[in-house]
């Protein structure tokens, strides 16, 4: 019986925007948000692919000679890749000694994982960090989330998931119970306006919000702050009072908007909806917070 796997774009050690402390985040691919400011995109897509970096490339032809599938050739302007024959084995990026080709994802077994999270017990011993699942969407790979979940809880790590809330309740609070802390976004109030920016309606989103505060889990809301989306007054309050009747909130994090992932989309070859945004300045921020604050006694500006 095959191992099982979870498909993995990155994992981030000594992360401290991830929930308490110092912690080790695992990066989860696919998500059913497409949300116009989003920072990792290269989560988005639920398959992996394999980018070629032509700037690196020195025309060596390794992985030409080396692709199992035939799918690569060498020409003057670097190497092509014939997409119906490439399976994204990846072969073509450990063996490229100028690190010319990238894969946006890689398939790991629960047990691989657990091991790269083993070299940080020292430091999550010391701190009281852990781990924590994000993505993409953890919640769309259920089955190896909640395999990963249970393995750390065996090693008595302090577990914390990363999510949109855009997944079947059962999902969610199956997964609840295999966690000690959600970090749970909160995009926008206008159901139609959420959509707009993200491609979903946020009805779900809200009431399972609310589901997991009544189960009784611990919550720290997340409202990612976009200029001209969702930091008007109206919408700032309504989303202070909605939090303020769910359960479990511990409290709000602001995280404010940041163009730092521009370049991720120019190598994806993807167009960035975002380009027309712009970062909250310190004193928008402050006030959003005070708004917020009259909610919830909790609130924090970053992660």
């Amino acid at each position: 019986m095959k191992p099982l796997a979870a498909n993995i774009f990155a994992i981030k050690r000594y992360a401290l925007h991830d929930g308490p402390n110092i912690r080790t985040t695992i990066f989860f691919k696919g998500c059913p948000l497409a949300c116009w400011w989003c920072h990792n995109p290269e989560g988005i897509d639920f398959h992996s692919k394999v980018l070629f970096l032509a700037e690196k490339c020195v025309g060596c032809g390794e992985c030409v000679g080396h692709c199992p599938e035939k799918a690569l050739g060498l020409t003057s302007k670097g190497v092509f890749r014939d997409d119906d024959k490439c399976t994204s084995c990846a072969t073509c990026v450990q063996i490229c000694p100028a690190l010319a080709h990238e894969a946006t994802g890689r398939s790991m077994s629960i047990a691989e994982i657990i091991t790269e999270i083993k070299k940080e017990l020292p430091f999550f011993d010391q701190s009281g960090g852990g781990i924590t699942c994000s993505g993409g969407e953890p919640l769309s790979q259920p089955e190896s989330l909640l395999a990963l979940l249970q393995a750390c809880g065996k090693l008595g790590i302090h577990r914390a998931v990363d999510t949109s809330g855009f997944a079947p309740v059962e999902t969610l609070l199956e997964v609840a119970r295999h966690c000690e802390l959600f970090l749970y976004d909160v995009k926008h109030m206008d159901s139609p306006t959420h959509e707009r920016f993200t491609g979903v309606a946020n009805d779900l989103i809200l009431a399972n919000l609310k589901a997991l505060g009544d189960d009784g889990h611990a919550i720290r809301v997340r409202i990612p702050l976009i200029v001209g989306v969702n930091d008007d007054g109206k919408n700032i309050h309504a989303t202070g009072a909605f939090i303020a009747d769910c359960k479990g909130v511990q409290g709000i994090d602001i995280l404010p908007y940041h163009p730092s992932a521009i370049a991720k989309y120019r190598k994806l070859g993807e167009i960035y909806k975002g380009a027309s945004l712009t970062v909250p300045t310190k004193a928008h921020l402050a006030g959003v917070a005070e708004i917020l604050k009259k909610y919830v006694v909790d609130v924090n500006i970053g992660g």
